[in-house]
């Protein structure tokens, strides 16, 4: 039995039947050759329903207290948990194409999970042409963030093509093989209240908070009401668009992949980074989207651009994120100006959290994002929308990998829409490719697929801006 931190079990309080909280994604994959699928897809299904050594999260249940999701939560070992419940397989109508595909997973993202059970679910799809599968894989973000969720992805796969694995990826003996890759993180001793040193370096720190913490929030309030010259953005002031709709439960997934060398290139072009360039395609895509719905506001968009403060050796948290707010200058129409305006935003951000310790982000996130947990829960998130989407970028393998012989083609995440902001674009790097996933609320955010369309063309603007060959 273990307790639930309050930062996680927030997940919990803020969903509703119209916002689930949980988050997952697609990962696609090719047989490898002379594997007769039927028999393939048999055997991982049995591979993934072993239900013995399970590991945390995947063999807990949620407990609560007269109180309910409001009191203590603690999570304890599910004693009758039913495999073929959590591991599921769907085999696609024909013709089996990618819409099909993310029909079926639009659906299952939209469905709450079931909180007197272990809260994740995999899916098993086959149906695909040129014999790919996929699986739909989502667990609760009380349980998981995207970083905690591409540790677990990327226990489960190989770099060896030849690699067959008879244990659960689910099993704590997939746990500890993956965990033996990372060095031993260094626990601080423990300080003894005898220990005048301790106590004073204990009262040193949070001095130290305090002050790191009141100089940012100085810095937020200033950059609010427009005083210092400074580039730092901060919520609120939003524009009204479809976006910023309260939502239905009903979703709409759909993803792409583009060459990472190529985005690369295209930030490099405007000295920026990957990120950067991310956000000048959604930028872009979202400008022309709007333009085509009669929407586009004379105001710039902002993103929620989640930022991992997660320890590179901590693979057990399971939520560990800060959040910056990023200008995406969708009011203006020259796109070297609209990206340059997307760079100086961030950069003052990340100005910001580098002046701060991972205790002090903690702290100063959970302050600054208290006024759009309370328009969460009162729903009135479309009346004082705090932001216009969120923008991740997860980083993902950087080689190829496979999944007992076959081969990963794609890593499309699958995230969380809410009231204010009906659309999600999460990013994964995955080995040559930067793979997009498109998250939205079906009636807010009609005719989501164009997105796609869309980022490639802002892709090409930016490119042809710069005077450098794409594609």
């Amino acid at each position: 039995m273990r307790l639930m931190p309050v930062t996680d079990a927030m997940f919990l309080v803020a969903e509703t039947r119209e916002t689930p909280m949980h988050v997952g994604g697609v990962n696609l994959y090719t047989l490898p050759d002379k594997v007769d699928e039927t028999e393939w897809l048999n055997a991982q299904l049995a591979n993934l329903r072993q239900s013995e050594g399970l590991r945390r999260p995947f063999s807990e249940v949620l407990k609560l207290t007269p109180l309910g999701q409001y009191g203590p939560i603690r999570l304890v070992p599910d004693k009758d948990i039913d495999m073929h419940y959590h591991v599921r397989s769907a085999a696609l109508p024909k013709p089996g194409r990618y819409r099909e595909m993310f029909e079926l997973v639009s659906r299952l993202h939209g469905t709450l999970l079931d909180r007197t059970r272990p809260m994740w679910e995999i899916t098993l799809i086959s149906g695909l042409p040129d014999r790919q599968i996929a699986t739909y894989f989502k667990i609760h973000h009380a349980l998981m963030d995207g970083a905690s969720s591409m540790h677990f992805t990327n226990a489960m796969l190989s770099a060896d093509p030849k690699e067959k694995r008879s244990y659960s990826p689910m099993s704590v003996e997939a746990y500890e093989a993956y965990k033996r890759k990372f060095p031993v993180p260094k626990k601080p001793p423990t300080p003894s209240l005898t220990d005048l040193k301790a106590i004073g370096s204990f009262l040193k720190e949070q001095w130290g908070n305090s002050v790191g913490v009141t100089k940012a929030l100085n810095q937020y309030a200033a950059a609010m009401f427009g005083m210092g010259g400074s580039d730092l953005t901060t919520p609120w002031a939003v524009p009204r668009t479809s976006f910023n709709r309260n939502i239905t439960g009903a979703r709409r997934f759909v993803a792409q992949s583009w060459s990472l060398e190529r985005v690369r290139a295209m930030g490099k072009a405007y000295d920026g980074t990957i990120n950067d360039a991310v956000l000048g395609m959604c930028s872009g895509a979202m400008r022309k989207y709007l333009q085509s719905l009669n929407e586009l506001p004379d105001k710039p968009l902002k993103a929620m651009a989640p930022v991992s403060i997660r320890p590179k050796d901590d693979i057990d948290a399971a939520n560990s994120v800060a959040a910056v707010t990023a200008n995406l200058a969708t009011h203006i129409d020259d796109p070297v100006t609209r990206m340059a305006t997307i760079q100086a935003s961030m950069n003052a951000a990340k100005a910001q959290l580098r002046e701060m310790t991972a205790q002090q982000i903690q702290i100063y996130t959970a302050i600054t994002q208290m006024p759009q947990m309370l328009t969460a829960l009162t729903r009135t998130a479309d009346k004082f929308p705090a932001y216009s989407v969120t923008i991740s970028n997860v980083p993902g393998p950087r080689e190829q990998l496979y999944w007992n012989g076959a081969r990963l083609d794609g890593m499309y995440p699958a995230s969380i829409p809410v009231d204010g902001m009906a659309m999600n674009i999460t990013q994964v790097s995955n080995n040559k490719n930067i793979d997009f996933g498109i998250t939205a609320c079906r009636r807010s955010v009609p005719h989501v697929q164009r997105l796609i369309d869309y980022l490639e063309d802002a892709l090409v603007e930016l490119e042809e801006a710069a005077g450098i060959k794409g594609r």
